[in-house]
């Protein structure tokens, strides 16, 4: 059977949801702004927001809520995966470089030795 590799154009979940959210939302205006994807699929995210301020229909507060959410995340995964390959990884290879690296997260793997000072 076969087995899906993961992609490697999908974000850590190392940096926490709120960052990987944040990044997500930077990726999304860049590719808006991108002139290698396609018109009509910047129409998602489009029409992802102007559902999210549209009055729903729905009458129980919670599933409102829910459904907008389900459908933003929808939105943003359809855009991403409708672009070209290339330009998301490119886009996401930037992002990864402007993120800052706290000196917590810097492991050095190295090897003492002790030197003496007096001579042998």
């Amino acid at each position: 059977m076969d087995e899906k590799k993961p992609s490697s154009l999908i974000a850590t979940q190392q940096s926490g949801v709120v960052r990987n959210i944040l990044n997500q939302l930077k990726l999304i205006f860049r590719l808006m702004g991108d002139k290698r994807v396609n018109v009509f699929a910047k129409l998602i995210p489009v029409g992802a927001l102007v559902y999210l301020f549209s009055p729903d229909p729905i009458m129980f507060p919670i599933i409102g809520v829910v459904d907008d959410a389900a459908l933003l995340w929808l939105g943003s995964y359809v855009f991403t995966e409708l672009c070209p390959p290339a330009v998301v990884a490119e886009h996401m290879k930037e992002l990864a470089g402007n993120m800052n690296v706290s000196p917590q997260d810097e492991i050095v793997d190295a090897e003492a030795t002790d030197i003496s000072d007096k001579p042998s």
